[in-house]
């Protein structure tokens, strides 16, 4: 896939049953994360991990919303047991997985979610992506390339 330049809009549920779009974060950083299933080994390191950063992603101006085909009742779940403080959507279609390129080959030839993350810039341009996101400390990896991506503006 070519890599993004804008991030692709989206609108999709929260864990509420509230609808987000792209635009509701405009205007800030956002660290959009896509991941394969709540409550799994890897996909809950990643989010305690982003959870763990998050409040110096708030003070650094970042949002964090994390995406899976999971459903509003899962991510509830999922956000209360491991006290997760951002936002998750849920797109059951995987058309905004698929927008984004998350969406592609796993092990064992079988087709699935991919880890991937997104820096997105206040104006919607795609800053950083990380592909293949190794779960432990990512919220660590994303910190320092926020401050460096807002030290060149």
């Amino acid at each position: 896939m070519e890599k993004l330049e804008f991030a692709p809009d989206f609108k999709l549920e929260d864990q509420d049953g509230k609808q987000k779009t792209l635009k509701d974060f405009s205007g800030k950083w956002l660290v959009l994360y896509f991941y394969p299933k709540d409550d799994t080994p890897g996909c809950t390191v990643e989010a305690c991990s982003l959870r763990d950063a998050n409040d110096e992603l708030i003070s650094l101006g970042a949002n964090v919303v994390g995406i899976s085909k999971d459903d509003q009742d899962s991510h509830r779940k999922f956000k209360a047991k491991h006290k997760l403080n951002f936002t998750l959507l849920s797109d059951p279609t995987g058309k905004t997985i698929e927008a984004y390129g998350a969406w592609g080959s796993k092990m064992f030839g079988r087709e699935g979610i991919l880890r991937k993350t997104f820096i997105i810039s206040p104006e919607g341009k795609v800053m950083k992506t990380y592909g293949r996101v190794t779960p432990l400390g990512h919220g660590e990896q994303v910190i320092e390339e926020l401050k460096q991506l807002k030290s060149l503006q």
